[in-house]
């Protein structure tokens, strides 16, 4: 029979050992800050952008349209978006990224990479030869939709996250800078969509998909400006801001004469000028609404 001091030190030692255990499973996860957190919804947003890029740039290359700067372009675009990768998963300084540590988080991403890796030697092969074929076009018309599609699920687990913790006190602009990063890659989708158009592949699905991203780019562009309850867009009061939305807004009017003549179900064709239009004029595009993200992001840091 134990002593009761031995008694008392086996009980101490035990009840030692399951605080152990249970920090052991339960390790404390370090929270973002809100200027990390306005970081990360920025660069995981724009990775739905660079998917959408990568596909127009390949398609471009299929045009044989400007073939060499395309090349050296999907070739940076998609080496950014698997740093970007990587980085969200285990960080990276030099992007501002702290490490994702939130499993639900963690195996979203996974899914992400899993598509990626499937995708990403196709890609590697494109901008190395400088030609697409057939099968090529095909896999990058089939999996660039699931890559965005997952990438965007992520997106929204970290925008969720943010507003729970870092960005708790302004849940507004956790879904501005979401959907402000998401207009990156609606410019880039329906560039896309325009350039699958031209090539003739499932010309009536990308005519509607057509439609449907210039629409949701248009309304959300207003929405950024003006509010829109449904979008859960508080509307934007810094002028600094409104002032580049306005940038934007005058350059997508430019653009969106263009989109509508892709999407025209009583066209057959589109007409080389055009292809050339929204090959020059997406990027300025996609540039001013960046620039309106990181004043989002700029401002979420404060």
């Amino acid at each position: 029979m134990l002593s009761p001091t031995l008694g008392l030190y086996r009980t101490l030692f035990v009840a030692l050992l399951c605080i152990t255990a249970v920090s052991v499973s339960h390790p404390s996860h370090a929270i973002p800050t809100k200027a990390e957190y306005g970081t990360i919804i920025n660069l995981s947003g724009k990775q739905r952008m660079l998917t959408q890029k990568m596909s127009k740039e390949a398609f471009l290359i299929a045009l044989s349209v400007n073939t060499d700067t395309n090349k050296q372009s999907l070739q940076n675009t998609a080496a950014l978006f698997e740093k970007t990768l990587q980085g969200l998963k285990a960080g990276d300084a030099s992007l501002g990224l702290p490490a994702t540590e939130d499993p639900v988080i963690l195996q979203q991403l996974a899914v992400v990479e899993s598509i990626w890796n499937n995708l990403y030697p196709v890609m590697q092969q494109v901008y190395q030869s400088g030609t697409v074929n057939d099968a090529q076009r095909q896999t990058i018309a089939e999996q660039n939709l699931p890559l965005l599609k997952a990438m965007n699920k992520a997106v929204g687990l970290y925008t969720q996250a943010a507003q729970k913790n870092g960005l708790k006190a302004a849940p507004g602009m956790a879904t501005t800078i979401n959907l402000s990063g998401k207009q990156r890659m609606l410019t880039q989708k329906m560039s896309k969509e325009f350039m699958l158009i031209a090539l003739g592949h499932s010309v009536e699905e990308n005519k509607i998909s057509l439609q449907e991203t210039y629409d949701l780019f248009d309304r959300t562009l207003t929405g950024l400006i003006e509010g829109d309850s449904d979008l859960g867009l508080p509307g934007t009061s810094q002028d600094h801001i409104l002032q580049q939305l306005d940038t934007v807004d005058g350059l997508w009017q430019e653009l969106r004469s263009v989109m509508e003549r892709g999407s025209d179900f009583g066209s057959n064709s589109i007409e080389k000028d055009d292809i050339d239009l929204v090959a020059s004029n997406n990027l300025p595009l996609l540039k001013e609404m960046n620039a309106a993200v990181q004043l989002y992001e700029k401002e979420a840091s404060q």
